[in-house]
């Protein structure tokens, strides 16, 4: 008999439980000036990462190292500085020092303060084409080298058999090495998040239309 179309079985656990595994956490930001409707989405969100990596160690183990978006120190020091960019992170962050898992710097410093640097350059709006061309040039370069090193560092430290965690924003260009399973975390608020995102832009928009 024909299989049924469009159906997939699921792998058991076990195909999942050798090799490097990266678990992607999409980084989502607030601030004390969002508005109520947005921060209850934001919440939200957070506690359905927090559960769904809870599941996700509850079948296939705990997390052995950590990495953060725009963290260059390790440790202790990267915890801080985890803290300083985002609670919510941090929180998880915490939780998987407290089960012995290392938080490794993903970042090079002198690369992540040049990308930094060039991406105030296109922000403030700049005026002469000739000086945006070079602008932009200089800052897809940095980006590229960026996420060539965030690559290379995940590479030397995800051992053998190890799960990592990475948060970071969503629209990044990192080329993952081809033997680390990667698991997209992306809870059903991420959506909720987004879609906020792009009724507030589109209003935006009206808004500068009618004026």
């Amino acid at each position: 008999m024909a299989e049924e179309l469009g159906k997939i079985e699921k792998p058991p656990v076990e195909d999942f439980k050798k090799g490097r595994k990266l678990y992607f956490i999409p980084l989502i930001y607030s601030n004390e000036d969002v508005p109520e409707d947005y921060l209850e989405k934001f919440n939200k969100y957070w506690e359905q990462v927090e559960k769904q990596i809870a599941e996700l160690v509850s079948k296939l183990g705990e997390v052995n190292r950590i990495y953060h978006e725009l963290v260059a120190v390790s440790g202790d020091e990267g915890s801080k500085t985890v803290k300083e960019l985002s609670d919510r992170s941090h929180k998880i962050v915490q939780a998987c020092m407290e089960k012995k898992a290392q938080m490794e710097a993903v970042e090079d410093g002198d690369i992540l303060t040049e990308f930094m640097d060039w991406s105030r350059c296109l922000i403030i709006g700049l005026q002469n084409p000739k000086v945006v061309s070079k602008v932009y040039e200089s800052y897809m370069e940095i980006g590229k080298k960026r996420n060539e090193h965030i690559a290379r560092k995940i590479d030397e430290t995800l051992k053998e058999n190890e799960i990592g965690i990475l948060l970071m924003r969503e629209n990044h260009q990192v080329q993952f090495p081809s033997d680390i399973q990667v698991f997209y975390i992306a809870p059903p608020a991420l959506d909720e998040i987004k879609r906020w995102l792009r009724e507030r832009e589109s209003k935006s928009g009206q808004e500068i239309d009618q004026e």
